[in-house]
């Protein structure tokens, strides 16, 4: 075991309420000392002091206290190399140092050929080692493009990283191609199997268990998300539930880049995974519960994530993003400018919202917590004087490190019934941790090798604990009633055991937190478990109606025809139109729309869809719905459509993306489409005049899933209107019920 080095038998270790400056999780201070470290503010973008991108950020807790965040392989700024993946780190997520790259030429992947990307990393700490999966996007095991995943291993979070041999997850062939084996995430389960997520929109996402190690894929592989909707899945644990996120659309479509995450959840890790209203992701009609998607503000396509969790248990999205007012590198240009951004996450009625639904941040927002809330200090009664850190040659960390002998006893004062304890851990010996006194008191016990223990007033529970000599994490939340208790190699939530309590009786008092036993502590916090917003930020509500169309007119007055359809017609109160072969985006601008003015002001307007586009079935990409249009080269379209095997509501917009002219496409996902769906957009005007439309759509006409926003740009504003078009076999009419403004509530 690790015995603490000391010049007295027995040493008490006390951990009292002070003003005392916080060094890696814990510090110990003199009489003389400073006040209570207090989080900062940050402003997106996080990494903007080092890099112009910093895309496909992975992030963790390292054993040296510091968070370390790891991206794909793009240039840092215009003209930069691209590296082999980058390394940042940062103690307070305010002030970021860059670390340098995973690889060079020299340690690269064997089998990876010799100009294959490297991106998306996925970082972990598994059995002592830090261990990085990360995509090859070409390898040398078959002719083509040929997507795999590859995973390195390092003594410390800046390495050096050895690559293994092959890969973890090797390509996968079907039907004459390579499936897209993409962006990988692990995972440990409460029961301590590990896993492997990885997939995209060719071919869907995927689980495969992988050995204790984690270099190893074992056993069968399992689809979790259908093909063509989502990449970039990361999989926590939370209440009892999976939550598989991932993210759907373009990842780089420059300004009309509309990727948005989405979340599902199940019972267990293999799924299947349904989001709030019970749609399933693998379903044909896909599912999904949106967690962060663009607001109107500059910044557009938040995706690709990872979760990071403070000391206070408040988890945090960090995510790339595009600023629409600067989306490329210019040197080589066709480079998304994709820096690293950071919010909040409320888990609201059991999902999880980036800053309760309001989306991404652009103005200063509070900083996660990563020092204790209380000031430490340590005193050694027996030798009159404070006991300094220690670290030694059998600690591998850099960083300080608190010494527990045995029946020794650590204090620190508790907030009342909210407490969040947090701890690095080296033994194979127990102890304990007390929060609380008397009747009212939660004692944990750890025992590596046999198990976790937790009494909770006059509840009680146990989980399995495998032995380990390596780094792992403790960590004991009491919210009020509720009392969680997990030991895991981090704080990914993904602990490898957990105990979750209703504890009805507690009351839990201010008293010292007490660590009692045999072992090797750091990066120790204490705090109050964040307050969690309660409910979602208003959405865009109707108030009266401005002015309505019930197609009961066959004149259609009011309306003009762009590139008139004559098959379209009126019909017993429905606008009847058979969906057009052509399409109104790329430069053929062949389909129709059917154009109005708007009302002044701010409006809402909504219509009802009935359009049957089956399912499972390929219809590339017959859809119907609403258009904003200013011309063929600027618009937004918010429609039903179908997607190779998917049925999606699709929030596109095109338009000229760069100075040379070129016509730029991408889209957002809204909600999950049915045979009727309802579909609306919120129109506002903001202060430098643009025009926003934020589009929600329905599968009852009474509960309305709002996602992303689109700007338009300032000037007159544009015409609202009708199209259907994508493709006419088979053949299929779009029936619009009605189309009508209302004024906003």
């Amino acid at each position: 075991m690790i015995r603490p080095r000391s010049t007295h038998p027995l040493r008490t270790l006390l951990i009292m309420a002070a003003t005392a400056a916080m060094i890696a999780g814990l510090a110990l201070a003199g009489p003389a000392a400073a006040e209570e470290a207090k989080p900062g503010r940050f402003t997106n973008a996080i990494s903007e002091s080092f890099a112009d991108t910093f895309a496909d950020p992975s992030v963790i807790l390292g054993k040296d206290g510091w968070w370390y965040a790891y991206s794909t392989a793009d240039p840092l700024r215009s003209g930069d190399p691209s590296g082999i993946m980058h390394i940042a780190r940062t103690k307070d997520w305010i002030t970021w140092d860059y670390q340098g790259t995973v690889f060079n030429e020299s340690n690269r992947p064997s089998w990876a050929a010799p100009n294959s990307f490297l991106w998306a990393p996925d970082i972990r700490y598994i059995q002592g080692k830090y261990v990085l999966y990360y995509t090859v996007i070409d390898t040398v095991l078959n002719a083509g493009e040929d997507e795999a995943i590859g995973v390195a291993t390092a003594p410390t979070p800046t390495g050096p990283w050895t690559p293994t041999d092959a890969p973890v997850i090797a390509p996968r062939a079907s039907g004459g191609t390579f499936l897209g084996t993409i962006d990988p995430a692990g995972f440990t389960d409460v029961n301590g199997d590990s896993y492997l997520y990885f997939g995209g929109y060719h071919g869907g996402i995927w689980a495969s268990k992988v050995s204790a190690d984690g270099l190893t894929a074992t056993g069968e592989l399992t689809q979790v998300a259908i093909d063509n909707r989502y990449e970039g899945g990361y999989v926590v644990r939370r209440g009892g539930w999976y939550y598989l996120m991932g993210s759907s659309a373009n990842c780089c479509a420059g300004p009309t880049t509309g990727y948005t995450v989405f979340a599902g959840r199940s019972k267990s890790p293999l799924g299947p995974f349904v989001d709030a209203d019970g749609i399933p992701l693998l379903d044909s009609h896909v599912g999904g519960t949106t967690m962060i998607t663009q607001n109107g503000n500059r910044w557009i396509g938040a995706g690709h994530h990872a979760i990071a969790t403070d000391a206070e248990g408040r988890d945090w999205i960090v995510y790339h993003a595009i600023d629409r007012n600067e989306p490329w590198l210019n040197n080589p240009f066709g480079i998304n400018r994709r820096p690293m951004l950071l919010d909040r996450i409320d888990w609201i009625d059991g999902w999880p919202r980036a800053r309760a639904g309001a989306g991404p941040s652009d103005g200063p927002q509070p900083a996660p917590v990563t020092t204790s809330g209380l000031g430490i200090v340590a005193r050694d009664p027996a030798a009159d004087g404070f006991l300094g850190l220690r670290r030694g040659p059998e600690d591998d960390q850099a960083g300080a490190t608190a010494l527990l002998d045995g029946g020794a006893r650590t204090k620190a004062d508790a907030p009342r019934s909210k407490a969040r304890v947090r701890f690095d851990f080296r033994t194979d010996e127990e102890f304990s941790v007390v929060l609380g006194a008397g009747a009212h008191r939660v004692v944990v016990s750890v025992e590596p090798g046999d198990e976790l223990r937790v009494v909770a007033g006059r509840s009680t529970g146990s989980a399995k604990l495998t032995e380990s000599d390596t780094w792992r994490t403790v960590i004991i939340e009491v919210d009020g009633e509720r009392v969680t208790a997990s030991v895991g190699e981090s704080d990914l939530a993904d602990p490898g055991a957990e105990v979750r309590l209703t504890a009805r009786d507690l009351r839990l008092p201010a008293a010292p937190v007490i660590l009692a036993g045999d072992a090797v502590i750091d990066n120790l916090t204490v705090r109050a478990v964040a307050e969690q917003a309660r409910s979602l930020v208003p959405t865009p509500q109707t108030g009266r109606l401005l002015w309505s169309d019930e197609f009961d007119d066959d004149a259609l007055a009011g309306w003009n025809w762009l590139r008139e359809d004559p098959a379209a017609k009126i019909n017993s109160g429905t606008f009847d139109w058979p969906v057009q072969a052509g399409d109104l985006v790329g430069t053929s601008n062949q389909a129709g729309a059917l154009l109005r003015t708007a009302p002044k002001g701010p409006w809402i307007v909504e219509t009802k869809l009935e359009l049957d586009l089956g399912a499972d079935t390929v219809r590339n990409y017959q859809q119907a719905g609403l258009v904003v249009y200013r011309n063929d080269n600027d618009l937004a379209r918010l429609c039903s459509v179908a997607i190779w095997n998917t049925r999606q509501v699709e929030y596109g917009r095109e338009l000229v993306g760069n100075a040379e002219g070129r016509l730029s496409y991408g889209a957002a996902m809204i909600g999950t489409p049915a045979k009727t769906t309802w579909l609306r957009l919120a129109y506002q005007q903001n202060a430098a005049g643009e025009h926003l439309y934020r589009a929600a759509s329905s599968r009852d006409g009474r509960n309305w899933t709002w996602g992303a926003t689109w700007a338009l740009p300032a000037g007159e504003a544009p015409k609202i209107g009708l199209v259907a078009h994508g493709g006419a076999s088979p053949a299929t009419v779009a029936s619009f019920d009605y189309l009508r403004f209302y004024a906003v509530g």
